[in-house]
């Protein structure tokens, strides 16, 4: 089962429980590779970044690299009752907080790598995805995996589905136009580190 890790290896729930932020720094001083920053999303991205997308018919959205969950508190207030967020995450840490913060029965926060998303569908019974958001920080992640996280998330979108990414470089640009589609980008100053933000739609 894709949801199952290994429990030595998470925090202690008392601490799992407590301010996002150091569990968010915590995180990207251990693994600066796998997290996009120190600094969890602002209000103001997460609102510039989910402002334009008309969730009212969503049946599933995929969040890649959800940390301690700013967008995807965010995007469950968005979505309708039968709808289902998948978040999915490589810190053991970030998955348990979601699990134990989040206990909304639309989330499910499984532990894994977003290129092994066809796989997670396909074990969930999930159906394509209408949206896939993504932290992940595309300028330090490399080529061949970026590559293949991108072809699998093109077959994983539905024929109307946008792949959305928030990134503090422009790395992730290339990758969208080549595998994705038509790429539409944004820019917010306010949040910590100023991010450029991209939507795609699938061909």
């Amino acid at each position: 089962m894709a949801s199952i890790f290994d429990p030595a290896h998470v925090a202690p729930a008392r601490d799992l429980g407590r301010a996002p932020p150091l569990l968010f720094a915590r995180t990207f001083l251990r693994h600066p590779n796998m997290v996009g920053s120190a600094f969890p999303a602002s209000r103001w991205m997460v609102e510039r970044m989910l402002a334009p997308l008309d969730l009212s018919s969503t049946r599933l959205f995929v969040e890649y690299g959800p940390g301690t969950g700013v967008f995807t508190r965010a995007v469950l207030d968005r979505l309708p009752a039968r709808a289902t967020l998948l978040a999915i995450d490589t810190s053991p840490d970030f998955v348990a907080h979601l699990r134990l913060t989040l206990p909304d029965p639309r989330l499910r926060a499984v532990h894994g790598s977003a290129g092994d998303i066809l796989r997670l569908l396909h074990d969930m019974a999930l159906p394509a995805a209408d949206y896939i958001l993504s932290g992940l920080p595309f300028s330090t992640v490399g080529q061949e995996q970026a590559e293949r996280i991108m072809a699998a998330s093109r077959d994983a979108l539905g024929p109307e589905g946008q792949f959305l990414a928030y990134q503090m470089r422009t790395a992730i640009r290339p990758l969208l136009e080549r595998h994705i589609g038509p790429v539409r980008s944004d820019f917010e100053w306010r949040n910590i580190p100023p991010c450029h933000l991209y939507r795609a739609d699938k061909r």
